[in-house]
């Protein structure tokens, strides 16, 4: 294990990382507002920490194998979440409250402690929507675009980085031009998106702000009403189709855009199976809402149903209103479409349609075997056939996943929660989804210092997909 790799890496994320107080800093200024030397020293001592420790630890050719790979990767989430708390603490927050809200923001879970928001500095409102969209596609990516130029290796990192990727494909011959295309399509989906929402009605400021947070997945507003605070259909319209086109795989955006096959979106299993789970819920809360009355007209049920499904099932996390005292089992069945989430190699958290899939192939393959023994049966998605190591990799993951999952559950129980709020807690935040039910429907504020660090640890296993983090606690990991 090369740890000067690693330091010397580490460096230059914090370095890049810096860059993220440069806007809030330069909006003091324009809206003369306080906070201007928090942002000002935070910039100045994360530049100055990471070139120290880039210089300390630079030498040629630093080489990083897939030990390297998880610890930097890791150190990214923790590292970070850690610095990206200052400004939060000295605005007022607790500390347990600062690091919650970093950690929520860089992971793209979108869950917040804050209550008032229209009332805070637009400095503090920006650094906030920067955070997701940093975490969106990971720094990690964006370092593996410049590192050949300092002499540092990515490869590792690139597949332990690349969001939900099945197979860690390349998207290119070479490992930075596939970090450049995802930076390229990523930027050009938020600056598209931020356009639309200015045409839409939106102030410059709130354009830009969501259209970070939008394309990053995230779900962070810089209202306390989300998405609702507009009223307006055309902008609930714009954020649908940029949330569905964040949980979308990158993979399939590269082949779209770059490879001139627009189609691929129609042709692809993964993102149809997608769709089609996601009308299918929609579909349910539209048929519950109209039998139980819930809106005045059909439209209204129609356009609330279509908005909460595709935001709680991209693990986006906007909202138009408290979609947690819908009737009957809705408020449920989202949460259960979010503990799928988006798709492989999407900003989208959960556990990937996928997997799902796959999960869904094997178990009526297992079926008809228990039916025709002798049968000679193989799992496909779409006219691929699945690698039995895949699936079985893919069920571990669904293993570890939910053993994972009820140890939480009643850690979370264990602070004094109900079940409701406990349940929804975790699951919202380790699928990086943001709202609940229960007492966590609007913020975080009900959940004592314990439980809110909990759920941290729920966030970040969420971002890294579990095992990135869960290995390096196996003793076998540090003989390597």
């Amino acid at each position: 294990m090369n740890y000067k790799s690693i330091f010397n890496l580490l460096g230059i994320l914090l370095g890049i990382f810096s860059l993220s107080f440069v806007p809030p800093l330069i909006l003091t200024f324009t809206y003369e507002e306080s906070g201007r030397e928090i942002f000002l020293y935070s910039f100045i001592f994360f530049f100055i920490l990471g070139g120290s420790i880039w210089a300390a630890t630079r030498q040629q050719n630093l080489p990083l194998n897939i030990s390297d790979g998880f610890i930097i990767t890791t150190l990214f989430w923790v590292v970070l979440a850690f610095a990206g708390s200052i400004p939060f603490y000295f605005f007022g927050l607790s500390v347990s409250d600062a690091i919650f809200e970093s950690v929520s923001g860089i992971t793209t879970t979108g869950a917040t402690t804050i209550v008032g928001l229209d009332s805070l500095p637009k400095s503090i409102l920006l650094y906030r929507q920067l955070l997701q969209w940093i975490g969106g596609m990971g720094l990690i990516v964006l370092a593996v675009a410049v590192m050949p130029a300092l002499g540092i290796g990515g490869g590792q990192l690139y597949k332990m980085e690349l969001p939900g990727s099945h197979g860690n494909q390349k998207l290119t011959p070479k490992i930075t031009d596939s970090a450049k295309a995802l930076w390229k399509i990523y930027v050009g989906l938020t600056f598209i998106c931020a356009m639309l929402y200015l045409l839409s009605g939106m102030t410059l400021f709130d354009s830009i702000a969501h259209s970070l947070s939008t394309v990053a997945g995230g779900g962070f507003s810089t209202h306390d009403e989300s998405i609702g605070f507009f009223n307006s259909a055309i902008i609930e319209t714009v954020c649908i189709i940029f949330m569905l086109l964040s949980a979308a795989s990158f993979a399939v955006h590269y082949v779209a855009i770059f490879g001139g096959k627009p189609l691929k979106y129609f042709y692809d299993s993964e993102f149809r199976f997608f769709l089609s789970v996601v009308l299918l819920i929609i579909l349910l809360s539209l048929i519950v809402h109209i039998l139980s009355n819930s809106y005045a007209d059909v439209f209204s049920a129609i356009s609330t149903s279509i908005f909460h499904t595709v935001s709680i099932v991209t693990t986006s996390g906007f909202t138009t209103e408290n979609f947690s005292l819908w009737p009957g089992f809705l408020p449920y069945l989202l949460l259960v479409g979010a503990f799928m989430g988006a798709c492989s190699q999407s900003v989208g958290g959960g556990i990937k349609a996928w997997r799902v899939l796959i999960m869904i192939n094997q178990a009526y393959k297992e079926i008809l075997k228990t039916i025709h023994p002798n049968a000679v049966l193989t799992s496909k998605i779409g006219t691929k056939v699945i690698d039995a190591k895949i699936a079985e990799k893919v069920w571990g993951f669904f293993s570890i996943y939910v053993f994972i999952f009820m140890l939480l559950l009643m850690a979370m129980l264990g602070t004094g929660l109900s079940f409701e709020t406990a349940f929804s807690a975790v699951g919202a935040c380790l699928n990086n989804l943001g709202p609940g039910l229960g007492d966590v429907a609007s913020n975080y504020t009900s959940v004592n210092e314990f439980g809110k660090f909990i759920l941290c640890f729920a966030m970040i296993l969420g971002r890294l997909e579990i095992f990135t983090l869960l290995v390096l606690f196996t003793p076998a990991f540090w003989r390597r």
